[in-house]
């Protein structure tokens, strides 16, 4: 079942960034005070990385005990461990590498000169059971119930790596898939599916310029998930799209929220 989407507006992506991370800080320290834990998915891209940098220079940030904290990726390029265009490798500059994480719950998907070799369907698969092997009594399926899962959003209305009208975003049944030529380079990639995002207690949409605006108006028009893959991200509890007001610009005025930050 879809939660109806939340938008906040902010003036600019720098404080977009900074609320967000002000946001995370918030929900991560009240998941670990109510469960002792909690599960966060990272996202790559500028907006992914503006977060996690604000998140690193945030003095709140100590408030988080790293060591009771999992990461996950929505998706990943497959390239060699270390790759600067591999998401884990911005993460890891941004913040990763500079607060106390328990490198056992720091579960990246594999590269491409991992144990897997180039087989990408392999890798998927192989992520998808390191999932399966994380998730609980009480979660939804095959994952583990994510506390926030936050997504950038692809000018075409991409989401992970699931494009529209690919096959990747069709896929009803497994979590996470490889994906052969994805419009945007490099073309081979490992994602989660709809179906492992929706998973979430909360799924984050992050959009900022004006690049992102026509994507952002056709996702929260009621357009379809296979023509528009960010249409069908959605959390259990609650789906937030984060936009500063360059992405918000072409939204419909019935959806523009009544007070923005």
């Amino acid at each position: 079942m879809s939660t109806a989407p939340q938008l906040v507006v902010h003036r600019d992506k720098e404080l977009m960034a900074q609320a967000a991370a002000a946001r995370l800080i918030t929900r991560i320290v009240d998941a670990q005070a109510s469960r002792g834990s909690a599960s966060v998915v990272l996202t790559g891209g500028r907006n992914g990385n503006g977060l996690l940098a604000a998140l690193a220079a945030a003095p709140a940030r100590d408030a988080i005990d790293w060591s009771r904290l999992d990461l996950w990726w929505g998706d990943e390029r497959f390239l060699p461990e270390g790759d600067p265009e591999r998401n884990i490798t911005q993460a890891r500059e941004a913040l990763l590498d500079s607060v106390p994480l328990d490198p056992k719950r720091v579960h990246a998907m594999p590269a491409s000169d991992g144990p897997h070799g180039t087989d990408v369907d392999a890798a998927a698969a192989a992520y998808a059971e390191e999932l399966a092997a994380a998730a609980g009594p009480e979660s939804h399926g095959p994952v583990p119930t994510f506390d926030v899962l936050m997504l950038g959003v692809g000018p075409d209305t991409h989401v992970a790596s699931l494009f529209p009208e690919l096959p990747a975003v069709r896929e009803t049944d497994r979590t996470v898939v490889g994906v052969h030529g994805a419009p945007k380079p490099p073309p081979t990639r490992v994602t989660l599916t709809l179906p492992a995002i929706r998973a979430a207690r909360e799924v984050w949409l992050l959009a900022a310029g004006e690049d992102k605006a026509r994507a952002a108006a056709i996702a929260l028009s009621g357009a379809g998930e296979i023509q528009a893959p960010a249409a069908g991200a959605y959390g259990r509890g609650r789906t937030l799209w984060l936009l500063d007001a360059a992405a918000a610009s072409q939204l419909p005025r019935s959806l523009y929220p009544p007070a923005s930050a």
